[in-house]
């Protein structure tokens, strides 16, 4: 895999075009082969003059992921990308967006990270478009290698700085070595207190969909990870999706304050102005779908960190696509905003 392949790659598309079903394969084992390596709380260390950029739900809006790559630039040495689950269904360009970001995960293993999304699972894929567009583009078998291969992407994503912040304030929580550190993952926190890093780390999760045997339902710990979201009230309460739970404010305060971690940023819902810090800064959602299904009107964000923890936001409008609505490939018609 090079960058001159990535860039032609991307004109076909843009040109409406399928890409060989060879190739896609390819790249779809060629990020496998790194996935795979990967535990399932990855650690990411921001060495000096190494930035992140943390980019949200996508949806398979792929002439806004252009526009957005063309604002955070690929990944180098120096800058790392963490794409924070949710990159199909709903748009109907889920294709490319993926055969994109895994083309890159093939050749910058250590520079391109992706989070799982509670879309990246057979029963969200079957509703929502994925399924219907993979088949329709590539055929089963090649769906039935993507479904697979979701179950390989790591529950979240542990940014760490590694030199000493210059900000904080007597409420900044800090790791064990006094740096700031962020829980990055697609939903959020857990329907008990208690749960620690080690325990996120250790989920058994190739080859499993949530709500399967095993740990990943038992303990229901991987599928909170990819379903909920927080709420302004304390403590935990029903969601509002009706899947999964809601947390509050104290929730997020006890787990950041037991693992030592600055603050969570999740995805999962659409924020207005791209994104929102919530939780009394300590719960931050980014959303990198503009213009939601061509129809929400809202702004995309994402969210640069430096080797201090130090964060900034950036926000972006919708770009033109070609007159191909949302949910081509779904079954049964567009379905509800709220998943």
């Amino acid at each position: 895999m090079t960058e001159e392949f990535i860039k032609g790659m991307i004109e076909w598309f843009k040109a409406g075009k399928n890409l060989p079903r060879r190739y896609a394969w390819e790249i779809i084992l060629g990020a496998c082969s790194h996935f795979v390596k990967e535990e399932s709380l990855v650690n990411l260390d921001l060495q000096e003059g190494v930035t992140c950029d943390v980019i949200g739900d996508v949806h398979g809006q792929f002439y806004d992921l252009l526009n957005l790559y063309s604002m955070t630039g690929t990944p180098t040495e120096k800058h790392c990308l963490l794409m924070n689950g949710d990159l199909v269904d709903r748009g109907s360009w889920s294709i490319e967006v993926i055969l994109t970001a895994f083309a890159y995960k093939w050749l910058y293993p250590t520079r391109m990270f992706i989070n799982r999304g509670n879309h990246e699972a057979k029963d969200m894929n079957r509703t929502y478009g994925f399924e219907g567009e993979a088949k329709h583009k590539h055929g089963e078998q090649t769906y039935k290698l993507f479904a697979h291969v979701f179950t390989t992407l790591p529950l979240a994503t542990l940014v760490s700085a590694t030199k000493a912040p210059t900000k904080t304030n007597t409420t900044t929580i800090l790791s064990p070595e006094g740096l700031k550190r962020y829980f990055v993952v697609h939903g959020g926190l857990f329907s008990k207190d208690g749960v620690t890093l080690d325990d996120v780390r250790k989920i058994p999760r190739i080859g499993r969909q949530p709500g399967q045997d095993g740990l990943m339902c038992a303990h229901l710990i991987s599928f909170q990870l990819l379903w909920t979201d927080p709420q302004t009230l304390p403590g935990r309460g029903p969601s509002k999706r009706g899947v999964g739970i809601a947390f509050g404010p104290d929730v997020t305060k006890r787990w950041c304050s037991l693992n030592g971690v600055t603050s969570i940023i999740r995805s999962h819902e659409v924020r207005q102005d791209g994104y929102a810090v919530e939780h009394d800064g300590l719960c931050t959602t980014v959303f990198s779908a503009p213009n939601y299904v061509d129809q929400v009107g809202n702004k995309g964000a994402f969210i640069r960190i430096n080797a201090e923890g130090e964060q900034k936001y950036f926000q972006f409008e919708a770009t033109p696509h070609p007159p191909m609505k949302p949910m081509a490939y779904a079954q049964g018609g567009l379905a509800s905003l709220m998943m």
